[in-house]
């Protein structure tokens, strides 16, 4: 049984990864959908494409009543605080939240005063577990187990949510995490071994590119095909991985910066499935918590 809210995957079991994932591709195979009339509220406080798009597809392949939110046209611009957002949403019949937010540990101050699941669509720099959920969902349906696979997770570690959420289950899942990253781009505070772009690409059986967050760093080198070429995945790394490696990306990808133009959709790329699976994740994270709180 998954969490009361779904916040992080540092505290999930095996037994519960596997069950979201074989939900998901239950839901993938097979159309569910809820016959009580329910509302799902996506408070998104950063931009957002793929995350809020799949969880409104996932809602309406649900059954569900998406409940949209736009900050700039909201009582937040006149100092609301997210609690009372919440609280708002909840007040008028919302009877699920998902958020997205800029802070760190922004779940903290709803967990104990809200009454409705609560789904995190991403924390600052520290957690997106819905996006690890599609990630492990995508590496299950390729190889249909993670014990002694080597993943890297290669890029911007020291800013991405993406990073921490997916080292986190993926160990707990039995692979083997490895990260690479450019100087100043790495999070010592991960306890997992660095290998270089070259020895990643050589040993790896899932590459997990990140892009760099040019809104969270004060200087990003300005000729950043130099960093393609000593970080990035060129044409010549991916020759070196094994046949059966395949490259993965959260998105949005920065082209040419830490991919090769082509390789984006290239053989191996799985980039544009994670974002497919990304719907019947969501969805399956989405079914669970409404019947764990009793809304079947």
């Amino acid at each position: 049984m998954i969490p009361r809210h779904f916040l992080s995957t540092c505290y999930m079991s095996r037994a519960e990864i596997l069950d979201i994932l074989n939900v998901a591709e239950k839901l993938r195979k097979e159309n569910h959908r809820f016959t009580r009339q329910l509302f799902v509220a996506n408070l998104f406080f950063e931009p957002s494409t793929r995350t809020k798009m799949s969880f409104q597809v996932a809602e309406k392949k649900l059954g569900l009543e998406s409940l949209d939110f736009h900050m700039d046209l909201s009582s937040v611009t006149k100092g609301e605080s997210l609690y009372d957002t919440a609280k708002t949403y909840e007040a008028i019949g919302a009877d699920m939240l998902v958020v997205r937010h800029q802070d760190d540990n922004w779940y903290e101050k709803l967990q104990s005063g809200i009454s409705i699941p609560i789904i995190n669509a991403g924390a600052g720099k520290s957690e997106h577990p819905t996006q690890c959920m599609l990630d492990l969902l995508t590496i299950y349906q390729e190889f249909g187990a993670f014990d002694g696979l080597n993943v890297v997770i290669a890029g911007d570690i020291r800013h991405s949510r993406v990073a921490r959420s997916n080292a986190a289950a993926l160990t707990t899942m039995g692979a083997n995490v490895y990260l690479a990253a450019a100087p100043g781009f790495e999070d010592l505070q991960l306890n997992y071994p660095y290998v270089s772009m070259d020895e990643a690409t050589e040993m790896c059986d899932v590459l997990m590119l990140l892009r760099i967050q040019h809104e969270r760093h004060e200087h990003v080198a300005s000729n950043l095909s130099i960093y393609l070429k000593e970080y990035g995945l060129t044409n010549q790394r991916e020759a070196t991985m094994k046949d059966h490696a395949i490259i993965m990306h959260p998105a949005p990808v920065n082209r040419g910066v830490e991919i090769e133009d082509e390789l984006v959709e290239c053989k191996r790329s799985r980039i544009f499935k994670q974002m497919e699976n990304g719907v019947y994740a969501r969805m399956a994270i989405i079914t669970k918590l409404l019947k764990e709180w009793g809304n079947a």
